[in-house]
Parts: structure tokens; sequence; C-alpha cells
């Protein structure tokens, strides 16, 4: 922590010196998550936009890497560049972030844990939105903790003509190879983009060790992660656009550790997902209508240990289709209602087979700042075949004053149960005790949520916000140690034994308080500065004051922060994150979770041409030993070069 406060007065530094302007207001751009295009201080919620110019500039080897250094976003990592983390905000589990790719839901039928399995290549982001808090009323079930939408470059309808190629590729210790490519081509009312994005390395060796006579091999944290992308969109005359996006993500990684504390566990994973999405829209003069089609299709298999037969194999289908209709009934009041329809279904070896159908319907108002007064609403009805007729309402406000925007909300938002938590184990014949069991009949998870904040111009070019939230959650689903008497679905049980059984027991509060400072300043032609600094605290109590891990295992203390100096051919990149959380360990493998720790990572880049530069990168720069997880070991020092290419 001494290296964190070390760094951090330096960032001060740089920001106290800014007294120019920036290219643009950072709140112009009218923001898409929240469905009826606002401008962020507008919509009275902390919302944050990262364009895809800023994502290049950043050190990150995968999606959820980059994740870790916006304010307020936690991903629990279990190895390094994206084989897998959980990503939860403002203390919400990892299944209660609601993931979108151009306002579609990813989020994975089988488990939480793979929310995180994103296709999407870093060269195909236009820009990342993320809105903290509960979004229920406008997406349904799993916003919770809060959304990000992840837009592509061709969903936007760009009509100035351009072409692009970009891309870098780095090699690194441990046969690291990490690549990102891309191309972009705008012409004649249509548009053409794809990418490609690799990281695949041996991992770094986790040593042998022997505790209470019991020897633990040691092996490679090993991981091979590919995605690609291709995109299609064309605008007609008639004020139609078609945009068309299909993308295949590949991972094959070590996993031991990363969901048991057992010294059996030699675990590996294969996922595969294939993501296909359609969207047709027809733009007029004081309405907009659009048809969305998403259809995700999922594999995964999963070996805990070669030892013995372990192998557990499912398949995931998700189809989403939904419409929208907005009218500008006036300049500053606007009025969408849309409907939402999908389905669900699993094949597993061990889960069963099953399926679940599910429609939604919403109507949203926003009345644009009358007397500098802003007001959205939206109200939302949801039937599942998992938790049956739920209801969701929310209501924002934001006032203006000159700089300075106080906003506040409230709203209800809820999250389903996901696969895993109904069926786990359902076809295992004769169960071990100790393990856990699914429960199908678990009911929705539900939440009202508060917040109130400010946001604060300080300069043309540096913009401050403070946020205080509450959230009161009910019926949270966790695992509870259950005699088999006392399970309903006993059929594959052994007599008298006790399992961790799934349901619904806990209601609890949490409290918490953001606080971010974005800066982008140019100090002169060749010199640039982006800065973002985001703390989170955060506290969840109950009245029984016993909180399970599942449920509080959110850090209490997050900082992180993103700086960037662009000077002549030199572009210093830095990030760095600290959490403080509590401290736990598992002794059969030697794990702990230490109270608190620090990451930092940092790139040097010099431009030989206007087209290429080249490149040192060095992640987890002090040679940090820490987990997110309890047992999934994070790298130590690991060190890359190469170039990148801009055409």
């Amino acid at each position: 922590m001494i290296r964190f406060w070390f760094c951090f007065p330096l960032l001060i530094l740089l920001s106290r010196t800014s007294q120019g302007q920036v290219s643009g207001d950072l709140d112009t751009v009218f923001v898409k998550t929240t469905r009826i295009p606002l401008k962020a201080n507008e919509t009275g919620r902390n919302i944050s936009i990262v364009q895809g110019r800023d994502i290049q500039k950043m050190v990150f080897t995968s999606l959820d890497d980059l994740f870790q250094y916006f304010p307020g976003i936690e991903v629990q990592s279990r190895n390094a560049f994206g084989a897998q983390g959980d990503i939860t905000m403002r203390g919400s589990t990892y299944t209660q972030v609601l993931i979108l790719i151009d306002g579609m839901k990813l989020n994975d039928p089988l488990t939480g844990h793979f929310n995180g399995y994103i296709p999407v290549t870093p060269a195909e982001i236009d820009r990342i939105e993320v809105l903290r808090g509960a979004a229920s009323a406008m997406y349904g079930a799993d916003a919770v903790g809060g959304v990000i939408n992840i837009i592509t470059k061709g969903s936007v309808d760009q009509r100035r003509e351009s072409t692009e190629v970009i891309g870098q590729i780095n090699y690194g210790e441990h046969r690291l190879v990490s690549a990102q490519q891309g191309f972009a081509v705008n012409k004649d009312r249509s548009y053409l983009g794809g990418g490609f994005s690799m990281n695949q390395s041996d991992g770094q060796f986790i040593p042998e060790q022997t505790i209470d006579d019991v020897t633990l091999e040691g092996y490679n944290n090993f991981f091979n992660l590919k995605t690609f992308g291709l995109a299609f969109a064309h605008r007609f005359e008639n004020g139609w656009r078609i945009h068309a996006r299909s993308a295949y993500d590949d991972r094959d990684f070590s996993a031991r550790y990363f969901y048991t504390s057992s010294t059996f566990d030699k675990s590996v994973e294969t996922t595969r997902n294939w993501w296909n999405q359609l969207s047709l829209a027809k733009t007029a003069s004081r309405s907009t209508t659009d048809f969305n089609f998403a259809y995700r299709n999922g594999t995964d298999q999963f070996v805990f240990s070669p030892d013995f037969p372990s192998t557990n194999l499912h398949t995931t289908q998700f189809w989403n289709f939904n419409f929208n209709h907005l009218l500008l009934l006036s300049e500053r009041l606007s009025l969408q209602f849309g409907g939402q329809l999908d389905r669900r279904t699993i094949e597993s070896t061990d889960r069963g087979d099953h399926q679940d159908n599910h429609f939604g319907i919403y109507a949203m108002g926003a009345l644009r700042p009358i007397s500098n007064l802003s007001l959205t609403g939206s109200l939302r009805l949801d039937y599942d075949q998992n938790y049956n007729f739920e209801v969701t309402p929310q209501l924002n406000v934001s006032y203006l004053l000159q700089g300075l925007t106080v906003r506040a909300s409230v709203g209800r938002s809820i999250r389903a149960a996901d696969y895993t938590e109904r069926y786990v184990s359902f076809n295992l014949q004769d169960l071990t005790p100790g393990r856990s069991l699914g429960n199908p009949e678990l009911s929705a998870e539900q939440a009202w949520s508060e917040e109130v904040g400010v946001d604060y111009q300080l300069t043309k070019n540096w913009q401050l916000r403070t946020t205080a939230f509450f959230r009161q959650s009910s019926n949270l689903i966790d695992y509870v140690p259950t005699n088999e008497s006392d399970i309903p679905n006993n059929q594959n049980l052994q007599s008298g034994a006790s399992y961790f059984y799934a349901s619904n027991i806990t209601d609890v509060q949490t409290r918490g308080l953001e606080f971010e400072s974005w800066l982008h300043h140019s100090l002169d032609n060749k010199t640039k500065i982006h800065w973002s600094l985001g703390y989170t605290y955060l506290k969840t109590t109950n009245e029984e004051d016993v909180i399970s891990v599942y449920i509080s295992s959110h850090a209490r203390h997050l900082l992180s922060t993103n700086f960037i100096l662009e000077t002549g051919n030199l572009e210093l990149a830095i990030n760095g994150r600290f959490k403080e959380r509590d401290e736990r360990q598992a002794a059969a493998i030697n794990a702990r979770l230490r109270p608190q720790y620090h990451v930092w990572n940092t790139r040097l880049s010099y431009r030989l041409t206007p087209q290429f530069s080249l490149n040192v990168q060095i992640h987890n720069l002090f040679d940090e030993d820490y987990q997110d997880i309890l047992g999934a070991q994070m790298p130590s020092r690991w060190f890359m070069a190469g170039m990148k290419f801009v055409l």
C-alpha cells in the first residue's frame, strides 16, 4: 500500500496543472443505455462513458481486465489475461450485474461466472457505457448492481466515410502471445468491420507444496483465449438501417481452485460461445422504431480431475427478441415503450435438460430540462417460468445548475436464479455428502435501491462526481447446509446426509459512497493528459449480523486509477487498483486472501512513424502476491513487448 500512496500524489500534482480545455463537454454525448437518448446530466443517474479511442490507449489485455479500472467496478479475477473474472458493482454479487452488447442481454443462463465471456474484440468497440445501480425497470432481471453496455462500431449510424485498420501484438514471458487486430470501413451508407483478439501462454508455474503430509503437485496456470467478430450495417434511403454481427469466443484454461479448495482439484475448463445479433431500425423525424434479435449458444466442458471420472458437459442456448418505439412528443417530452421475448435452454450431464420462456413489457418517459429540472420514469412487467410475475418501477430526477448537477433516483430490481443454482448436481447419482445441490423452486432476488449524487464541472476539462447509495435486498440466494430429509428433491441423495442446498434465505442492506474524478487535458499541441480516479466504500449488513462469504465477498474499500500521458512520440500509461476486504484462508491448499492489496500496470510506447509504434508493458509492476478468489493465485510480475499499428 505504501507504493500506492507514493504514486498517488503524482497524479494529484499533474491534475492541478490543468487550466486548459478539452475537446467537447463531458455531458454532450447522448447515453444509449437509458433507452431514451439523454445527455448524462439529464438522466438522474451515475453514468460513465469511455470512448473506444481512449480505451485503445489504456493498459489492459482483456475486457474484464479493462473493467477493473472503471470507477466503481470490481472484477474478482481467477487468472490474468481474461481467463475468467466475476464482475460486481455496488456490493452486488457477480450474478447481479447486467452485461449488454448493443443493448442486448448477454448474461449466461448457466452461471454468472461466465458473464465476463464477452464476444467483443477491443478494436470493435465504439464506446462503453457504465450505469451504476438498479436498471430492471428498463432491462428486466439481473440489473441490480448496474449495467455495462458495450456499443460496437457497427451499431452506430456513422455518416462520415472512413477506413481504419488497427492492431497490436505483444510477446512476453511464459511464451505469451497477446494480440488485438481490427478493421472498419464506412462507405456509401454501408459499414463492414471486424476484429480478432487472443491471449495465449503456458502460464506461470505454481510450485509443489506439502501440507500436513499431503503433497500438492505443481502446475501451470495456462490459458488459450481467442475471440473473433464480424459486423455489417447498411442505411437505406427510406430511413431504415440494418445491422448484423456474429462473434465466436473460445477459451481453454487451467481452472484449478477456481471453484473449490479441495486437494483433489486439478480442474481444466473449455468454453465456447457463439453470438449472433440482428437489428432493424426505422428513424423518422419524430420517432424511432427498432427490432432486435440475439442468439447465444454456449458450451462448457469442465474436468475436475483427470485422476477419476469427473467431467461435466453443458450446452446452453439463449434466444432474445425485443422491440422498442420512441416518440418525441415535443422538444422536451419523450416516450418510449417496448417488449421482450426470450427463451433459455440447457442440456447438461449433471444439471439435466431444462427450458424456460420469458416475456416483458415496459414504458418509459423523459422530461428534459424545464426550469433546470429533468425527470425520467420507467415501469416494467416481467413474466418468467422461473419466477412468475414481477413489476419493477424506477424514478430519476436531476437538477442542473451552473457547472453543477444534483441527481437522485429510486427503483426496484430483481435477479433470477441461474441454471446452476436451480439444478446443480440433479443428475448425479448417490451424491456425496457436502456437495452443492440446486433448488428449482427458488424465487427471484429482490431489491429496492436509492441514490443521491452531485456532479461538479470543476473546469471545462475536469469533472468530479460523488454518489451515496443504499440497497435493501431480500430473498438473496445462498447455499445452506441442509439435511437430506429436509430437501424435497432428494431422489439422488444419501439418507441422512447433509448438503449445501440453494435457498432464498438472506435479507441484507448495502450502503456505500462513490467518488470519481475525470480529467482530459491538453497542455499544448504535443502533450495531453487523461486521468480517472475512482473510490468506492461499501458496507453490507443484516439484522442477524451474519452474512455469508458469497453475499459479502466485495471489497469494503476499492480504489482504481488510470493515467495516460502523451508527449511528442512518447506515450506513458499507468493504472492501479487497491482493495481492502475480509481476510480468508484455506489451510488445505495453503491459500490466503490477504485483507488488502494493490496492483499496478504500466506501458511505455514510442511512435516510430504516424502508423507504427513500439511498446514495453509490465503487469503487476511491484510483484504483488495476491488472490481475488480464495485459492486462485494471480500472476506475479509479467513482462511483454511488441508493436502497435494504425493504418
